[in-house]
């Protein structure tokens, strides 16, 4: 069969966005088109928590169960109507003293990465203005890895624990799944230099409280059956997974925000694994539960 048979074009939003091979499995019985289709279709909820934020995506082109890649660069073959932003990357790995990333900022250019097979999409905890220029962060990111044989449950706890720490400092925070093991707490800030300083304390400052359950330390030796806070999610040249991104795994998983009810009340690892159709129908009768990172922003103490 020839090549033309796998590949459409079709139109979003004005532009023209080449498909292919939608019946290919990504994940095992869970092909590029409903990859797609579930990415069209929290678009509304996504977009917003993407949008002016350099993307980086983590493409599976054989699916999960092949070699996969984060693509930081634009591909040669980007769209003009994609927005492409230059950020500087000093001392990069590569050699590079910057890099062209893709901007996530409509349905177009989510559906175009889609279809390159990016399940997941990776995000910094900052923007970029209108001309490209980046911007202080703007959230705190602390991500709470169990480290084994403690759970997304003994997160739990830990995540209640920051919660109160981070509530007595006059913030708030809002809780995902990480859509693995482990959970997300993002607290919405006005725009400074001093998220990865803020963070760094408030992990030290639980590891002593609570030295039996929480590891701020880099060192996987010391993780073992504790919460391991990372808080250097907050390096400006970090990024986290977006809220209502798909995860690679056996099963489509999706990094799911929650409600501290719920998140409090689940008795079972098995209550906080969300898939894309738990997450869509989550939103269709929820709303997005990250809404308030979108303006609720308060100083740092």
């Amino acid at each position: 069969m020839s090549p033309e048979r796998h590949r459409q074009t079709v139109q979003v939003d004005g532009h023209d966005v080449t498909l292919s091979n939608l019946h290919k499995e990504l994940y095992p019985d869970f092909t590029k088109g409903e990859v797609i289709d579930y990415y069209a279709k929290i678009a509304p909820a996504l977009l917003p928590h993407l949008r002016d934020r350099p993307a980086t995506r983590k493409r599976y082109p054989d699916g999960v169960a092949g070699d996969s890649f984060f693509e930081k660069n634009a591909p040669s073959h980007t769209p003009d109507w994609v927005r492409r932003v230059t950020v500087a990357t000093p001392g990069s790995s590569r050699g590079r003293e910057s890099l062209d990333y893709v901007v996530v900022d409509d349905l177009a250019t989510l559906v175009w990465c889609a279809n390159l097979a990016a399940l997941e999409l990776h995000v910094p905890q900052w923007k970029v203005g209108p001309r490209g220029g980046p911007h202080p962060p703007d959230l705190v990111v602390f991500d709470l890895d169990p480290g084994p044989p403690a759970t997304i449950l003994d997160a739990r706890k830990v995540a209640v624990l920051l919660r109160d720490l981070l509530d007595a400092d006059g913030l708030s925070c809002f809780p995902k799944t990480s859509g693995k093991k482990g959970l997300h707490l993002y607290v919405p800030v006005e725009e400074t230099d001093r998220t990865s300083a803020y963070a760094k304390e408030a992990a030290q400052r639980l590891e002593a409280d609570h030295p039996d359950l929480v590891v701020a330390k880099m060192a996987r030796d010391l993780r073992k059956g504790k919460i391991f806070v990372d808080w250097s999610q907050n390096s400006t040249a970090k990024t986290t997974v977006a809220p209502y991104s798909l995860r690679a795994a056996e099963r489509p998983a999706v990094s799911t925000p929650l409600t501290w009810d719920e998140l409090e009340a689940a008795g079972s690892a098995a209550e906080l694994d969300f898939g894309p159709a738990d997450v869509l129908a989550r939103v269709e009768r929820d709303g997005d539960l990250f809404a308030p990172l979108l303006d609720g922003h308060r100083p740092l103490p």
